[in-house]
Parts: structure tokens; C-alpha cells; sequence
């Protein structure tokens, strides 16, 4: 038996969480600690919150509690830790502690003082976006003296050593893969220099800020000799890759590069502003070979008052006419999108305008969100707030056109062939994969008949019919 303690690591959220996770799970086991995939007889559970909205909120309290339940050692780090600190502290003792992302190169010792029953002093919250200079070209200067989850430093080689030979020790990435199957997600990014009224993530994730695109590549190829064959780009706004960087066009150079890893099969953009995603970004990931074409578009909603009111841009009009763009190219990428409902001050007119371009923009998945205030936000403090009950049915009504709608859009899809990655066998000999327009975790995916297939390979297939979004296809 393994006399080494045991360290669980419970993560909850998006897909950056995960990135965050994985980073953290290296450094514990650099630190000399033991991964456990069960909370259960582990000495210390890590949970990495979310604090996005209530629902998640409450998700993260009651697996914190459930952790503490288990009799281990408790530990909050992630976006909700982040968020609140010392409060979380006070309001859930059950947590031994909470750790800010300043704390993440220095896990160890906190895992440390925890198991020896060291008091760690919560931190108070402060906006980190004020951690970084304004000027987004300004920031690569400051951005090594301020933590940054996903975005750990690399060590880099001698001076001494011939060119293209690298130590015995490094380079290397500082990150743990805790999942296998050939899909991970790849931080392009971290912060938002955005100023929406409805969004508290940059207050506590920061300003803009881009790694440099070696390093994407280098942990790019990390991941792909550990059996990923699709890379799924994160972050907080991708659209607004290397601005930070001198380069608004980094995006658009890396894409290529990222699908001629030798191993990468498929790339994926996650996370694109619609004023941001420009002319020539549509046409490189619409005609790069091994980048999907596929199209996670912000629109939030298609009324213009109400996106004025959310500061962000753009409305019905000019929503359809970026989908024409996209479809002109490629007629059948994948678009899926998240729209809140309820907003303060959206009236019917605003409602409809919402329905009528989710009537017409045919979108192959569709999130519905109900408004509601968060802590320091400014749309908290705006007036015209809808009634409660209201936001309820209009999110159920938009909720049922959505998936009515979603459903006709994977219908549209059969006869047609499609390029399926294969991720896993099911109890009854089948498999299950995702076609290039279905992202992982948030769309829909794609039962595959046939025989003798492998994980992580990309078959073409025939679509036969459907199950809502989800489609049924065979092996062409």
C-alpha cells in the first residue's frame, strides 16, 4: 500500500475548468501527492468550482458539502472560490480551505497546511482585470507576474544545447490528463476585456490574455501523443485571440498549424463573438482542412435594444447575414448559440424579434437561459426588471421552439454523409461518436452502426435518421 497521501479532484463547469484541473493535478503530483479518482479514502478532495450563474452556484456547495460528507479534507478552489473568498470561507465552514488562483503554483504547500491543520487565511476578492496593464499589447511584460490558471509557465532549454534538442527533463507541460478518450479541450486564452452588463467573469478571471502560440502548439502535440484527436479551442472570448499579442489575425495563422499535428485529426473553435468573427476567420475554418467547420456564436439575443442594454452588439439583420456568410462556404457547418431571456427592459416586441430569428436562422443546438441578477453586475442595478413568472414562460416557450427547431435541423441532416470521431463502444456493440457540427458535452451525438471500429478513428457514415438532435447513421 501506498504510503504517499491521496489528493481527489472534483471538477465542475466548462471545459477551461477542466484545462484549470488538469494543470493543478500536475502540480500535486509534482508536489509529491497522490491522484485519487475517488473521493472516497482520499485525505484531501480539491473541488474546482464554478461561479458563473446560481445553478452552478449551488452545484459547487452541495459537492463541497458531499466532499465533507466523505470525511476528507475540503478544499474550494476554482471560479466560485475566486469570486468570493473570505466570505465562502465564513459561510461554509465546512471547507478547510479556500484558495484563490494565486494560490495554484504554490498547491502543495496548501494541500500541505491543510492535512497538517495549518489555518489558511481566505483571500479577500479584488477585480483582477486592474492585475494588468489596460493596453492589451502592453500586458506580455506583466502577465508572468500575475496567475493565470491555464497558463503555467514553461521551462525552456539551455542556451547550450544544439538547436532542436531538448533535455532530458523538458520542456514540458505542465498539465495531467484525468480523463482519457480522444477528445480534450486546449486553453487558447484566459480573461475578457469585455464589458457586458449581465457577465461577472471578468471581474474574477481577468484581463485578456492570449498564450503565445508555440506554447498552444507545443502542448497541442502533448496532448496528441496521448491519444487526443480532436482539440477543442477554450476560452473566454476566442475571437479576440492575440490582440494582446500585436497579431488580430493569430487566430487565423494557428489554425493551420494546429491540424497538421502529426496525431490531430480535428480542431475545434469554441467561444466566438459574432462582431468579432471576421471574413477572414470564417474562411479559414471553413475551408482548413481538419478544422471543423463549426461556429459556437455568442448572439445572447437578436434584438438590438436589448443588445444594447447588454452592451454587445449586432441584431436580427446582422445575426442572419453572419450565418449566410458562414453557410455560403459551408452549407452545412455546425452553429450553435446561447440566448437569455427576460433581460431588464425586454418587452414582447423584443421577445419575438428573439423568435423570430431563432425561426429563421436554423441552428443546430440552442441554450435558453431565464435572467437573473448576479453579485456586481451592472445589469443588477438596471430598472425595467421582467417579473419573475414572466422569464419563466417565455424561457419554457423559447425552450420548447428551440427544441422543435433543433430537431428539424438534425432531420434537414439525413441522406447526407458526415465525418464521425468515434469515442466510444456502448453495452450493446454499437458505437457513439460526433459528427464535425456537434461539440462535445453541449450538442448532440451521433450513434454509429457498424463493425470493428476503433476509438478515436473518423469514419464517414451515412446519416439514416434521428432522436431529437442526436443522429443515427451508418458506416458508409
Amino acid at each position: 500500500m501506498s504510503s504517499r497521501r491521496t489528493v481527489s479532484l472534483v471538477t465542475l463547469g466548462c471545459a477551461r475548468n477542466e484545462v484549470d484541473s488538469e494543470e493543478l493535478a500536475a502540480r500535486m503530483e509534482g508536489a509529491g501527492w497522490e491522484l485519487s479518482d475517488s473521493a472516497d479514502g482520499a485525505d484531501v478532495v480539491v473541488v474546482n468550482t464554478c461561479g458563473f450563474i446560481d445553478a452552478a452556484k449551488k452545484d459547487s456547495i452541495d459537492t463541497l458539502l458531499a466532499a465533507h460528507d466523505s470525511g476528507a479534507k475540503v478544499v474550494a478552489a476554482g471560479c466560485m472560490a475566486e469570486r468570493y473568498g473570505a466570505e465562502l470561507a465564513e459561510a461554509l465552514p465546512e471547507a478547510d480551505a479556500v484558495i484563490s488562483f494565486d494560490d495554484y503554483t504554490a498547491i502543495g504547500e496548501r494541500l500541505d497546511d491543510v492535512m497538517a491543520g495549518r489555518r489558511h487565511d481566505a483571500h479577500t476578492p479584488r477585480d483582477r482585470r486592474k492585475l494588468l496593464p489596460i493596453s492589451p499589447v502592453e500586458r506580455s511584460a506583466s502577465a508572468a507576474s500575475v496567475a493565470i490558471p491555464g497558463h503555467a509557465p514553461r521551462p525552456s532549454a539551455p542556451a547550450d544545447l544544439p538547436d532542436g534538442l531538448a533535455p532530458a527533463t523538458g520542456p514540458r507541460v505542465l498539465r495531467r490528463r484525468l480523463g482519457g478518450g480522444p477528445v480534450a479541450p486546449l486553453k487558447l486564452a484566459s480573461g475578457c476585456d469585455r464589458r457586458c452588463t449581465f457577465c461577472a467573469i471578468p471581474a474574477f478571471r481577468g484581463a485578456y490574455v492570449s498564450r503565445p502560440p508555440a506554447e498552444v502548439l507545443e502542448e497541442a502535440r502533448w496532448l496528441a501523443g496521448h491519444d487526443v484527436r480532436e482539440l477543442v479551442l477554450v476560452s473566454e472570448n476566442s475571437t479576440s485571440y492575440g490582440k494582446d499579442l500585436g497579431d488580430l489575425r493569430a487566430l487565423e495563422k494557428l489554425l493551420p498549424q494546429l491540424a497538421a499535428v502529426d496525431g490531430v485529426e480535428r480542431v475545434r473553435v469554441s467561444y466566438l463573438q459574432p462582431a468579432e468573427t471576421r471574413p477572414g476567420l470564417i474562411d479559414v475554418i471553413c475551408q482548413t482542412e481538419g478544422v471543423a467547420p463549426y461556429f459556437d456564436l455568442s448572439f445572447q439575443h437578436a434584438s438590438g435594444p436589448v443588445l444594447r442594454s447588454m452592451r454587445r452588439f449586432g441584431d436580427r439583420e446582422r445575426f442572419l447575414e453572419l450565418l449566410e456568410a458562414v453557410r455560403a462556404q459551408a452549407p452545412e457547418a455546425g452553429v450553435r448559440s446561447n440566448f437569455i431571456v427576460g433581460f431588464p427592459g425586454e418587452s414582447e416586441d423584443d421577445f419575438e424579434e428573439l423568435v423570430q430569428f431563432l425561426s429563421a436562422a436554423r441552428l443546430d443546438a440552442i441554450g435558453v437561459f431565464g435572467y437573473s441578477d448576479e453579485d456586481g453586475t451592472e445589469a443588477a442595478t438596471l430598472g425595467g426588471k421582467v417579473d419573475p413568472d414572466e422569464v419563466a414562460r417565455r424561457v419554457e416557450e423559447l425552450s420548447a421552439l428551440a427544441e422543435e427547431l433543433t430537431a428539424q435541423r438534425a432531420e434537414d441532416r439525413i441522406g447526407t454523409e458526415i465525418a464521425v470521431l468515434v469515442e466510444e463502444k456502448t453495452e450493446n456493440g454499437q458505437y457513439e461518436g460526433r459528427s464535425e457540427h456537434q461539440a462535445p458535452e453541449v450538442d448532440g451525438t451521433v450513434l454509429v452502426r457498424g463493425e470493428g471500429l476503433s476509438i478515436g478513428e473518423i469514419v464517414r457514415a451515412r446519416v439514416a435518421g434521428n432522436d431529437g438532435v442526436d443522429l443515427i447513421a451508418d458506416v458508409s
